[in-house]
């Protein structure tokens, strides 16, 4: 290669300069040789108005080497490059998970929707109501049935039986503990040591639960709801609020979504409502609500629901426990995908205050809310869109890896993890834990000893 020269010239900006040959080979390139002669770098004062953008210079150098004219262009940047903005991408497969913070009892529940959402689908709303326009509606709104989601409604609707038997049968032989003043329920042989009783006499206790034999509800919360024959009729008041039979809200919605029971009949429109606003103009008329005769002890109402459920079921065969731990908890994640789904389309209503659930397109007027501040309110529920949560309680226990070992305490909180009541029964069982919950049990934690403890990070 011919040796290059290099001459320094004094330059009226700051500057630099230096010869370089450098050789590239490319396996798709004609060129496989570049010499660069002079570079020069220059860096000059941007103006004010431009000192955040990049300028860039396009310097062609021309050197006699050897009788050969080589080009060579260089590309600058008067700039640092700047970095791209750091991403943290979500573990898919996390190893531990907190549990969501307890929302205070003396503040209202957070709306599942933005607030900004609802109040920009109001106000399109309000415009069409006043240029007299009517709301578009598509089923489930209009009163018309999907008919995707009448089977999920029936397979629903199956799974919730089964969920209730199992859970049933299980409490005869796996023990539940629950606190007598307040909402705690342990599943081990013996009660937690930890002190988190907020009962009316845990002062006198230091905060100890006061453990007695658990039962089937204390398991699967019952969450009732009005059962409606047309849910787009007349809306429950207060004074006639015990003309309406209470079911479990997961019942009224499999109802709902097509699932016809002759005990519980429910209104199938053909023809969809008409609303403008919030105002509906065509219902079809009021239709008054059948009154069959119906019996508590009916063997298809006993399926529906929890009550007595521990004397209808006799305890399992030895040989059968792990089969029906496994039946259960398979049903209870069929049961909370189907009711989510179901949720997407039909609408649910839940009290911002309290636990009261209503299934349909409006929530009842019944005085009934004795929550924060339900004084303002006339005991008047404030309704708003439910979650699965609300519907279908998790009801989230302490996770103890060995039942019949020692009990846990409060030195270890930390180290503990939870699960669902329903999972944690059908783990002790003998069943396979789905890997959703794998991360809130914390199963890949050692659990350190009570003098080891303070010495953990």
């Amino acid at each position: 290669m011919a040796s290059s020269t290099t001459t320094t010239r004094p330059c009226p900006s700051s500057s630099f300069q230096f010869g370089v040959s450098v050789s590239f080979f490319y396996p798709h390139c004609r060129f496989a040789h570049l010499s660069t002669g002079i570079v020069e770098f220059t860096k000059r004062q941007l103006p004010s108005s431009s000192s955040n953008n990049l300028r860039l210079k396009l310097g062609l150098e021309r050197l006699q080497s050897g009788g050969r004219a080589i080009s060579g262009a260089v590309l600058c940047s008067s700039e640092r490059p700047r970095r791209g903005p750091s991403v943290n991408k979500e573990d898919p497969n996390p190893q531990n998970v907190d549990l969501p913070r307890a929302l205070p009892k003396r503040k209202k529940k957070p709306y599942p929707i933005p607030f900004k959402k609802i109040q920009r689908e109001a106000k399109r709303e309000r415009k069409l109501a006043e240029q007299g326009i009517e709301k578009p509606l598509k089923p489930p709104k209009n009163g018309l049935l999907v008919p995707d989601l009448i089977p999920l409604a029936h397979e629903v609707l199956d799974a919730w039986k089964v969920l209730i038997k199992g859970v049933a049968q299980l409490v005869h032989v796996i023990p539940v503990h629950a606190c007598s003043e307040c909402s705690e329920v342990h599943v081990a042989q013996a009660g937690h040591l930890i002190q988190s009783c907020r009962g009316s006499t845990s002062a006198q206790r230091h905060g100890f639960h006061l453990w007695i034999k658990g039962s089937i509800n204390d398991v699967l919360i019952p969450i009732e709801s009005y059962h409606l024959y047309d849910p787009f009729g007349r809306r429950i008041k207060h004074e006639t609020r015990f003309e309406y039979e209470r079911i479990p809200a997961v019942v009224e919605l499999c109802i709902q979504a097509g699932v016809d029971i002759p005990e519980y009949p429910s209104r199938r429109r053909t023809n969809p409502i008409r609303m403008v606003g919030k105002k509906v103009i065509d219902r079809g008329g009021f239709v008054e609500e059948p009154k069959p005769w119906r019996s508590r002890s009916s063997s298809i109402l006993c399926d529906l629901d929890t009550y007595r459920a521990f004397e209808r079921y006799p305890p399992p065969q030895p040989e059968d426990v792990q089969k029906i731990a496994q039946e259960t908890v398979d049903a209870y994640d069929f049961v909370r995908s189907g009711v989510e789904e179901l949720m997407r389309k039909y609408t649910v209503k839940a009290c911002g205050y309290c636990s009261e659930v209503h299934v349909g397109p409006w929530g009842h007027n019944a005085k009934l809310c004795g929550a924060f501040k339900h004084q303002w309110r006339d005991g008047k529920h404030g309704w708003q869109d439910a979650t699965l949560d609300e519907v279908l309680p998790p009801n989230y226990v302490w996770h103890v890896r060995d039942p019949k070992g020692p009990p846990l305490t409060g030195v270890l909180r930390r180290f503990y993890g939870k699960a669902p009541a329903v999972v944690e029964m059908c783990m002790h069982a003998g069943a396979q834990v789905p890997d959703k919950y794998k991360p809130l049990m914390r199963l890949d934690i050692i659990i350190p000893d009570s003098d080891e403890a303070r010495s953990v990070a």
